[in-house]
């Protein structure tokens, strides 16, 4: 379709809440009812409110009733059609002009057999005044449907992949074209290195025999400064900024977990169990699984998690670079959460790492990035493992801390960082294009001069069992580490 707002949210009139309570208790009654006539729906409306949700996502998530379900009596009792999926969107990229605003977009228009169509994902108000509009006009009946909250977000992936796509590959490098790991490095650059290269080789061969003053005395300093800053980190006390005291459930922002997945089916119900397990309130709570769309066993196992209304599924088109940090770009801006953090496939945080993190960011409103400890699991399984683990130790729970204090560039951990969510926005996301794109990230928010601390709480995740997995690991952290290295001036884009 031509006209962009099929696209754009479609906006119901507003209308008081106080006026609206006697038909929300009326619309509560029958979501719950006759399977739960003990529950009074105004005691349901009071929670709701205390908690700061809307009902419809508060009966869903504290009486274990489907999205789908809530949504079909919903509908039902506004005199509305319901369906599970909405018809194949036109691709409007080009006149969505805020692909930031995706996130907020609840209502499309689109053709259907029967003609022009609205597919709404209302609100609990919003029902109330459709069911009295329809009242005055039972002819809208025909022009509205409802639908899940993710079959909005799915037909916005389809019909916006290609501009999802594009942002994922290039927010950044508009920002700071020179700052990315997209450019190759210039042939004179590289000729440059494998002469370096050459000539430490060269100089380290001919130290005992020509440049033992020299070479001795720098070798040793080399050692040493590292050395030193690790028995520093092990003897700081970290001042760290523990909250003064925990956010209750009302005060709580909407949360949002993404979990980056390709070929991981098996990780899929380890990941459910580990995010039930989450002291967060429900309704507030978003998990988005992104997935590569060429990873079919993953998509089929994460639809069979999708009928709790807090877990949602981002199927990212097979695309180059195939990286985690374009997927996670891709699925940033559908980002409903005013947080965000991202975990890996093994992880299982501590349950209360968000609302620590919620808390730690309410007090602190100068703080953009949280770093959680990651604690390795399986370190008893090998000599390996042990050695990961112990490492890890080290970085996570000594170095790190010592880097926050100091303010200096902190290098992130590839998981288990929160974030502000229109900050990172803000930064141009994570770098596609880089390999390790934590420690890139964390050392562009160093750059710009922007607050990153530790949390003292626990994700719990497997080191690698064999050499060669190690092996392979590291070569791409080396890989990407060297990408960092850049002359850049990022102080010449402002954030805002």
């Amino acid at each position: 379709m031509a006209d962009r707002r099929s696209l754009l949210e479609v906006s119901l009139p507003p209308q008081a809440t106080t006026s609206l309570q006697p038909s929300a208790a009326e619309l509560v009654e029958a979501l719950l009812r006759p399977a739960r006539a003990e529950v009074a729906p105004g005691d349901v409306l009071a929670a709701a409110a205390a908690t700061g949700v809307d009902p419809l996502d508060y009966c869903s998530c504290r009486f274990g009733i489907p999205e789908a379900a809530i949504l079909e009596r919903a509908a039902a009792w506004a005199g509305l059609r319901f369906r599970t999926r909405l018809p194949r969107l036109a691709a409007q990229a080009p006149e969505l002009q805020r692909p930031d605003a995706l996130a907020t977009i609840r209502v499309l228009r689109a053709e259907t057999a029967e003609g022009d169509r609205f597919f709404l994902s209302p609100s609990a108000a919003e029902l109330v005044l459709l069911r009295r509009r329809i009242a005055e006009r039972p002819d809208l009946a025909e022009a509205f449907l409802i639908v899940p909250r993710g079959a909005i977000r799915k037909a916005l992936a389809i019909a916006c992949g290609d501009m999802l796509l594009d942002e994922s590959r290039q927010r950044l490098s508009r920002r700071w074209p020179r700052a990315t790991a997209h450019l190759d490095l210039e042939p004179r650059i590289r000729r440059g290195l494998v002469a370096g290269l050459a000539a430490a080789i060269a100089a380290t061969t001919a130290a005992p025999f020509v440049f033992r003053e020299i070479m001795l005395p720098l070798t040793g300093l080399l050692l040493a400064t590292p050395a030193a800053i690790r028995l520093w980190a092990a003897a700081h006390e970290p001042l760290g900024l523990p909250p003064r005291r925990l956010l209750s459930d009302s005060e709580l922002p909407l949360y949002t977990v993404l979990i980056p997945l390709c070929n991981e089916a098996a990780m899929v119900p380890q990941l459910g169990r580990a995010m039930a397990a989450i002291d967060y309130p429900p309704e507030k709570l978003e998990v988005l699984f992104v997935v590569e769309d060429r990873s079919a066993e993953t998509v089929i196992a994460v639809e069979r998690l999708r009928g709790d209304l807090q877990y949602g599924l981002v199927v990212v088109p097979d695309a180059r670079p195939r990286t985690k940090p374009k997927a996670l770009n891709f699925a940033l801006p559908l980002v409903r959460g005013e947080h965000v953090v991202v975990y890996d496939a093994e992880d299982i945080p501590h349950p209360g790492q968000l609302r620590l993190a919620a808390s730690v960011f309410a007090e602190h409103p100068d703080v953009e990035c949280l770093q959680a400890e990651l604690v390795v699991e399986n370190g008893s399984e090998n000599w390996l493992t042990a050695l990961f683990a112990g490492e890890y130790a080290g970085l996570f729970g000594l170095l790190l801390p010592l880097l926050a204090d100091l303010g200096l560039p902190m290098p992130l951990g590839g998981t288990s960082n929160h974030f502000r969510t229109d900050r990172l926005l803000q930064l141009g996301g994570w770098d596609s294009f880089n390999v390790t794109e934590d420690a890139d990230l964390g050392v562009r928010l160093a750059r710009l001069r922007r607050r990153c601390l530790t949390i003292d709480s626990e994700t719990a995740e497997e080191a690698p069992l064999t050499i060669r997995a190690w092996t392979a690991q590291r070569t791409r952290w080396m890989k990407g580490w060297m990408r960092l290295v850049k002359p850049t001036n990022m102080d010449a884009f402002p954030m805002h």
